[in-house]
């Protein structure tokens, strides 16, 4: 798989990638994330597409601080390409609330490193592309 980052960073400065099936979901990619993370308004609007699990988390919001988390699995799709990921559900309203504000867009979540090494991503800079090994 290879997925074109050029637009996003062009238009909005922010590497995000779109999933392929519907419903159409929008993810920041940011190699600095120790976690994947949903936000929990999609959870809310889409708690049968996921599978959650007993076990709590504990990551620090784009908002700074500490929170504790449920932890839901769920399969997307990229480019075709499908893959499982366990997120953290999150609510980070207002982080959202002004993403939206300064780009226009509406990012619904944030794949981090372990959704990158799961599925082998590599993030090539130079040509603005993702692609995986």
């Amino acid at each position: 798989m290879e997925y074109p980052i050029h637009h996003t960073i062009s238009k909005v400065g922010l590497p995000l990638i779109v999933t392929s099936d519907s419903p159409k979901l929008c993810f920041l990619v940011d190699t600095g994330a120790t976690h994947n993370l949903l936000f929990s308004f999609v959870y809310e609007h889409l708690k049968d597409s996921f599978t959650a699990y007993r076990e709590k988390n504990f990551v620090m919001g784009i908002d700074g601080e500490k929170k504790e988390t449920m932890q839901i699995e769920t399969e997307l799709s990229f480019g075709g390409q499908n893959s499982s990921a366990l997120f953290s559900v999150i609510d980070s309203d207002r982080a959202v609330a002004q993403i939206q504000s300064e780009t226009g867009i509406q990012i619904h979540g944030i794949l981090g490193i372990p959704f990158l090494i799961d599925n082998k991503w590599i993030l090539d800079f130079s040509n603005l592309k993702i692609k995986s090994a």
